[in-house]
């Protein structure tokens, strides 16, 4: 993995950078002269600018702007906050040392702030490889499997046309055209994942209504399979959720249709939304087989093969869940699966705003 660095910090960073150290030295300035000249209180000045420069550290890129907050905060506390007044003197007894570890203190947590920040910054960069190497192996086995089953049933179907029934090729274009729906469905989920932006693990979100959501999703399931049954339970009141509406109803279908392709049962598949504790809950329950134990610690992770699937078995979790639980990740909820009495339960959670009611 590679970070990239530039040279040169761009302009917008860099404006930022002085806005936010302006303000915070400004602000520690101002609380400063009030301990002073209202209270008479100098102690807590040292304090206060200390406290400056720790959030300049942290708002801010870079080592610079904590550095020079520290040494604005040395300079202004002698020059302003120190007697005499209006005057750099160093020679008092104690304040060489006193400002000396001030600066030293400060330089150091501006410096550490930062490097916190850049381990950060390369743990989401390794999060992410991980999640496009996951990706390229879901797709690997996710989309060449339903290709070479086209193009098997294709060419059998050209060359013995003329020796098949109606009814052999009836089935033959059917299966044809499960397995192209199959990889358009793929297809859609990769274009979602285009949606979220590379430099940032994040997307757009708007305030949608939640039963719109919901409703769209569900008609856009049946448009691939009018046999299936949801019942869908949602709340009362008209909610709107913050979210990229095209990518949320990405991941409701793709879990209708995992219900669907694994539960290897007939009975109704329920969404059930629900919104409490600051977030908007969607449960997707099924009335089927279940989830193998053994995979549900790495059902979110991109493709891997159960030891009871068939190398033909082209309908994987794979890629569907891991899009999945990218998708929901970058919302800032989460996803589960868990196994209930008869079937399988997943959960996601999206977070709510502010004005949720309209």
């Amino acid at each position: 993995m590679r970070i990239k660095r530039q040279g040169k910090m761009p302009k917008e960073d860099l404006i930022r950078n002085i806005v936010v150290t302006s303000v915070f030295l400004l602000a520690a300035t101002t609380c400063s002269a009030l301990f002073l000249f209202i209270g008479g209180n100098r102690t807590n000045v040292g304090i206060v600018f200390m406290l400056a420069v720790m959030l300049t550290a942290r708002y801010t890129d870079g080592y610079v702007p904590g550095i020079v907050a520290s040494i604005f905060g040395v300079i202004c506390v002698n020059y302003v906050f120190t007697y005499p007044f209006m005057e750099l003197d160093f020679t008092l007894d104690g304040y060489p040392v006193t400002f000396i570890a001030m600066l030293l203190i400060s330089g150091i947590t501006s410096t550490t702030t930062t490097h916190l920040k850049e381990q950060n910054h390369i743990l989401m960069e390794a999060e992410k490889e991980t999640m496009r190497a996951n990706l390229l192996r879901a797709v690997s086995h996710d989309l060449r499997t339903p290709l070479t089953g086209i193009i098997g049933a294709s060419s059998a179907y050209l060359e013995n046309r003329d020796h098949m029934t109606e009814d052999e090729k009836t089935v033959m274009v059917s299966n044809i055209n499960e397995d192209a729906n199959w990889l358009l469905n793929m297809v859609e989920n990769l274009l979602s994942v285009t949606r979220i932006r590379d430099t940032e693990t994040q997307v757009t979100k708007s305030s949608e209504p939640l039963e719109e959501v919901a409703s769209e999703a569900v008609q856009r399931f049946h448009k691939r399979l009018p046999d299936a049954t949801v019942h869908v339970t949602v709340p009362d009141e008209f909610i709107m959720v913050p979210m990229d509406a095209t990518l949320i109803e990405q991941v409701i279908i793709n879990l209708l249709e995992n219900a669907v392709y694994h539960s290897h049962s007939d009975e109704p598949i329920d969404l059930n939304i629900t919104v409490h504790d600051g977030l908007a809950w969607f449960d997707i329950t099924d009335h089927g087989t279940g989830i193998p134990p053994e995979r549900l610690d790495t059902l979110f992770d991109g493709y891997t093969p159960s030891p009871n699937s068939s190398g033909d078995s082209h309908k994987g979790m794979g890629i569907g869940l891991s899009i999945c639980k990218t998708i929901i990740t970058a919302h800032g909820g989460t996803i589960t699966a868990a196994n209930e009495k008869q079937g399988a339960r997943f959960t996601f959670t999206l977070p709510l705003g502010e004005d949720i009611y309209e």
